[in-house]
């Protein structure tokens, strides 16, 4: 899932050659009003956590990442809750720098693999991995981690498929994450804990930035 430089005028710093390597925490952002992406992803940034996943849940989803695309150029904002090929158009066009799918289909990774950026196929069972193995991808979310199987499940996919290396997202508190990043095969996790409603609501982006800048020690 190697990073693709933006074109922006502002430079941007040298980056991992994965998305999953840029923090041990990549957030999962669901907006309802696109005013509030970019503050949100400037404390993100400044708590180490430059990957953000906005998810297409919103109406106000796309205008969130073209905002933080445009603005805040340390972010790495990425597409999440990717479910077919419109999806991949428009995350696209308004400047998502990689795309994350809950699951996938043949129609739906074709589009991701054509997109030109980074993607993160969402699996859950050992015969998606294989069959995206099978077709050259090795870079995969798992997910609903917790009630898929979680760190027990994923650990015993190490030694069978030491090539696939996994995002875990669904589930996942301060409290597990850590045995999650233990996990040979686990390269980050997906998270919303540093995002509390309460902090979102009262626009709190110190906290934000503070829980943000908990999760970065967390490897």
């Amino acid at each position: 899932m190697a990073i693709v430089t933006s074109a922006a005028a502002t430079p941007e710093p040298p980056a991992p050659t994965s998305v999953l390597d840029l923090a041990p925490v990549i957030p999962v952002v669901v907006l309802d009003d696109a005013a509030d992406a970019v503050p949100l992803a400037r404390a993100l940034v400044a708590g180490g956590l430059p990957a953000i996943e906005v998810t297409l849940r919103t109406e106000a989803a796309l205008d969130a990442i073209r905002a933080i695309a445009a603005e805040v150029p340390e972010a790495v904002v990425g597409a999440g809750t990717v479910l077919n090929p419109a999806h991949v158009d428009a995350a696209v066009a308004a400047g998502a720098r990689f795309l994350v799918s809950p699951g996938w289909t043949p129609r739906l990774l074709a589009s991701m693999k054509s997109s030109g950026v980074p993607f993160l196929p969402g699996v859950s069972t050992t015969s998606e991995v294989v069959t995206l193995l099978d077709q050259d991808v090795t870079e995969m979310k798992f997910f609903p981690a917790e009630a898929a199987g979680g760190t027990p499940y994923l650990k015993s996919l190490a030694s069978p498929l030491p090539q696939a290396r996994f995002c875990p997202t669904g589930g996942i508190t301060l409290t597990s994450a850590p045995a999650y990043l233990a996990l040979p095969n686990v390269a980050c996790v997906g998270g919303t804990w540093m995002l509390p409603s309460e902090a979102l609501r009262a626009k709190d982006w110190t906290r934000v930035e503070n829980l943000a800048r908990e999760a970065k020690t967390l490897r």
